[in-house]
Formats: structure tokens, C-alpha cells, sequence
């Protein structure tokens, strides 16, 4: 079923009770009898259902789908919608233009403003969210970084990326804005985290703050599709380490130097020996990869210099989430380990003195 880019009323929902069988028949096929609906996930940014389908014989719907709708709270609502724009413009305009794996979907719909949308994704069951307190395998890590080199590859530097609404490659004014910000979120995370983080991050975290801006500036001529939040809670991995991963989550869609997304998976989400141990080999996986979807001119030196690089996108995505988002004590617990994973591969790759 191909998606949709809907604003009918018939298909764009914003609520749980709106998931009625009507609904049903509009956007996946007349054929639909009944459904059921269960909630999944706590819903921070928005809500997550699992919506079960009984169609007629030989209809050819599937049995179960997952919904995401916007945020029960009118008002987060109005506040999220640029989010909410980002994640159906991808599903939308971009995923059929890239390789990266991800659930099919079946309808990505949203208003003129953006704050309401209905996204139906094929449930991706028996794969399971990965764990980012827990690491993964190798053969996971192998999984995920060839992945992510299907999101980066295709449009490698691509100018046709620039004409999309909504993505832009930051300039100055961006940066110093962003220093500002990071400079004041880096204060509030070390107050919230207390003797949760090591003294030894802290002080890298210090050393982060003060070249962020001129960091995030850096290495603009090589720019492409980054995710911004490629980590392990944000991938579905199949069982017993079988190939097959999906990438999910896509509010943080903007352009940047790629190797971001690689830096962040890999300082995060594994844990600081796994990352020691096997990272010169993932990055080269991730690298052939990339050669694979047709990206030239870019040699393994220059792809481990720009890992090494863009190691800081730990410490500024977990930061800034903790400080500026909603907290819990999973959240305050998971950011703690996410930073000090890659302060310490800062430290270990000597990230700071490649900023310059």
C-alpha cells in the first residue's frame, strides 16, 4: 500500500478515539470489520497505538498496524508541529528517495499548521526496540551502521536536499545562537545530574561547551540527511541477531555533516569497551557502505577523521534533551550514560583538537 498524504478528515485523526472502524476503511481499504486499539510507549512528543484489523478474507490488509498521533495536550501540540512536519516530510518525500531501512508506511497526514498528523506504519513484530542502557551485539552495531549509510549514501551532498521545506544547513547566526543555548543547557544537565556523571565529564563537557559553535559549523562541504537521534531506543532490531534493522523517530531530520549520526550511535549506544574494541571496523563497514550507494571521493582516512569529528553530537543532543525535555527517572539515568559514553570517546579520540 502506498502512502498517503492526507488531510481529510477521513484519515487525519488526532485522538485515540477517532481510531474507529470508519477510519479504518478510509485509510487502509474498504474491507476493514473491526478494530481494537492499544496504547503503546509513555508518549512524550506524541502517542503511539497499536490498532488491530479484522478485514474480510483475502482482502490483503495487514492484521495490525502502529498509529502516532500528536500529543494529547492541545497546547504541546501547537508547540510540536514543526516536529511533526519533519517526521511526515519524511515518510512522506524523502524515505522513497533514500535506502534506509524503515516500517512501511501506509499514511503520513497532517494539517496546513502542522500540529496535527496521523502517521499508520506497518507493525514491525517480532523486532524489538533496542536498549541503550543495555549496548547491543556486534552483529546489531554491524546492522545499524550499514543502515544508516542507506540514509546517508543516496543523497550525498544532494543540492536538490536545500529546496525541501524545512531543512537548511546552519549559518553563522544559527551557531552562535546554538553556543548560547548549549552554554546555558550544559549548566542545567551538570545541576540536574549531580554525582550521577563522573568529574572527568564534566570538565569535558566544559571543553564541549566552549567550541560548539565553531564545531558546529565545521566540515559544511560534505552535508547530507541526518537523523539526529540514531541510537539504540530509536531502532527495531529482529530477533536472535538477525539482519533487518528499521530506523524510527524521525522529528530530528535536518542536514549536516553525516558522520554525526555514526558518532552518535556508536559513542552512545555501545558501551565504552564494545566501542573501543570494534569501532575502527564499524566505521569501515559503514564507510564500504556508503561507497556501495554510490558516494565518491570520499576515502576511509577522511571518514574516520570525520567519526572522530563529529564525536561532540553526544554531549549536545543528550544535553540539550535532559535540560530542555520532559524529565523521568529513566530519562535522567539514560542520559547520564549516554553522555559519559561519549565524553569518553572524546577524550579517547581527541575529538576537541580536530575543532578549529
Amino acid at each position: 500500500m502506498s502512502p498517503q498524504r492526507a488531510t481529510a478528515p477521513s484519515t487525519l485523526v488526532s485522538t485515540a478515539e477517532e481510531l474507529t472502524v470508519e477510519w479504518a476503511r478510509a485509510a487502509l481499504g474498504e474491507a476493514v470489520e473491526s478494530v481494537e486499539v492499544t496504547r503503546v510507549g509513555t508518549g512524550q512528543i506524541g502517542t503511539c497505538y497499536r490498532v488491530r484489523v479484522t478485514a474480510a478474507p483475502g482482502a490483503g490488509l495487514p492484521g495490525t498496524v502502529l498509529v502516532k498521533l500528536p500529543a494529547e495536550d492541545p497546547a504541546a501540540r501547537e508547540l510540536l508541529a514543526n516536529v511533526y512536519r519533519t517526521e511526515v516530510r519524511f515518510y512522506d518525500e524523502i524515505a522513497p528517495t533514500v535506502a534506509v531501512a524503515v516500517p512501511a508506511c501506509h499514511l503520513a497526514a497532517t494539517n496546513d499548521t502542522g500540529s496535527a498528523f496521523t502517521l499508520v506504519m506497518a507493525d514491525a513484530a517480532p523486532a524489538g526496540q533496542g536498549d541503550q542502557f543495555a549496548g547491543c551485539s556486534s552483529a546489531q552495531a554491524l546492522d545499524a551502521v550499514v543502515n544508516l549509510a542507506g540514509l546517508h549514501g543516496p543523497r550525498w551532498c544532494d543540492p536538490t536536499l536545500l529546496e525541501i521545506d524545512g531543512l537548511s544547513i546552519n549559518g553563522q547566526a544559527e551557531a552562535d545562537q546554538m553556543a548560547e543555548l548549549y552554554g546555558t543547557a550544559t549548566e542545567i544537565f551538570v545541576d540536574l545530574m549531580g554525582d550521577r556523571i563522573t568529574r572527568e565529564c564534566v570538565t569535558t563537557l566544559g571543553e564541549v561547551a566552549e567550541v560548539i559553535g565553531p564545531w558546529s559549523l565545521g566540515r559544511a562541504e560534505r552535508f547530507g540527511l541526518v537523523h539526529g537521534d540514531y541510537r539504540l531506543d530509536n531502532l527495531l532490531f529482529p530477533p536472535d541477531d538477525a539482519p533487518g534493522v528499521l530506523a524510527v523517530d524521525w522529528q530530528t531530520l535536518s542536514l549536516g555533516l553525516p558522520a554525526r549520526d555514526l558518532a552518535f550511535f556508536l559513542g552512545t549506544s555501545l558501551d565504552v569497551e564494545h566501542r573501543r574494541r570494534e569501532e575502527r571496523d564499524l566505521v569501515a563497514a559503514y564507510h564500504r557502505a556508503l561507497l556501495g550507494h554510490g558516494v565518491t571521493g570520499y576515502d576511509g582516512a577522511l571518514a574516520w577523521d570525520d567519526y572522530r569529528y563529529a564525536m561532540l553530537q553526544g554531549p549536545l543532543i543528550a544535553v540539550f534533551g535532559c535540560a530542555y525535555g520532559a524529565r523521568t527517572e529513566r530519562g535522567d539515568a539514560m542520559f547520564a550514560v549516554m553522555v559519559e559514553r561519549s565524553c569518553q570517546a572524546i577524550r579517547d579520540l581527541g575529538s576537541l583538537g580536530l575543532v578549529g
